[in-house]
């Protein structure tokens, strides 16, 4: 399970057009461990953070998603219409994978359970077909290792229906949680530059105030004022490319879900008629022997 996801994991990025140039990329497939020591010591790209430092982040990053962009404290928001759009279709598709995710891990527990279950009956009615030696014992015998055959059918189905349903499912799931900590930083991004904008006016005031008066200290807000305003345009390019980043991102993340999430529904129905014919057929076939002794 943890090989196909790491195979999910980096086929999904070496897919992407800008993902797949990344240096952590390359180096992740490419170096040698020499390589990878050097780059662990030099703590740059992914290696930038301590493994307690990305705990807290990510811990920081759960609470901005409740407390900014769901509206618990009142900082500045953006209200766009397009912006409401993406968080009310995150928040709510979240939701409905959560309770699909949940019910599929449902029919994986029913489908392995019952094939436990079927395998010791299996056992059980074999046992009791030794207790006669005569022809309905052979039938016992005959229903305990049928029971057994379809308990590793179940068992199959289970692990079939895991890798290929429930495991999609919970991988949108945490797909949503990387969506949500975007829009949290985007929230922020957003607050910030307003918050910029807002001091660069105060401080646009206060230095025609030193122009009016000569004051000794318009040098020094001239200087600051400079600083304010570069910081200010980093911030709104941050911003903008983060509204940019982010459009482009969820029309192809909704693409690649309906794909992925049909091929997933595909794949459970065709586990469950390959199951139900397999399991009839299992069944039917030791009909006529036992109708035979119940005549």
């Amino acid at each position: 399970m943890r090989r196909q996801a790491l195979d999910v994991f980096v086929n999904r990025i070496a897919s992407h057009h800008e993902l797949r140039q990344s240096d952590d990329l390359r180096i992740f497939l490419q170096a040698d461990e020499q390589t990878m020591d050097r780059a662990r010591f030099q703590e740059t790209g992914i290696f930038k953070k301590k493994p307690a430092d990305l705990i807290q982040i990510f811990k920081d990053v759960q609470s901005k998603v409740s407390d900014v962009v769901l509206g618990k404290e009142k900082p500045v928001e953006e209200s766009t219409p397009e912006y409401e759009k993406i968080k009310n279709y995150i928040f709510e598709l979240e939701d409905h994978l959560a309770e699909a995710q949940k019910h599929a891990y449902r029919l994986v527990k029913r489908h392995r359970e019952l094939g436990e279950s079927l395998s010791e009956f299996g056992k059980a009615v074999k046992l009791l077909g030794t207790c006669d030696d005569d022809a309905l014992g052979k039938a016992f015998s005959e229903l305990g290792a049928k029971a057994e055959i379809i308990s590793i059918k179940l068992q199959k189905e289970a692990h079939h229906l895991l890798m290929n349903f429930e495991e999609p499912l919970k991988d949108y799931v945490r797909a949503v949680q990387s969506i949500k900590a975007t829009i949290a930083e985007r929230a922020t991004a957003f607050k910030k530059q307003c918050e910029l904008a807002e001091t660069i006016k105060f401080k646009e005031i206060d230095l025609n105030k030193y122009r009016l008066t000569r004051s000794e200290k318009l040098a020094e807000a001239e200087r600051e004022y400079e600083m304010l305003k570069a910081e200010g345009e980093e911030t709104s390019r941050r911003f903008d490319t983060i509204v940019r980043l982010m459009n482009e991102e969820i029309v192809r993340f909704q693409e690649q879900k309906t794909s992925d999430m049909g091929l997933a529904f595909h794949e459970f129905a065709k586990g469950q008629a390959r199951l139900s014919n397999g399991i009839a057929d299992a069944w039917r076939s030791l009909l006529p022997k036992l109708e035979a002794h119940s005549s």
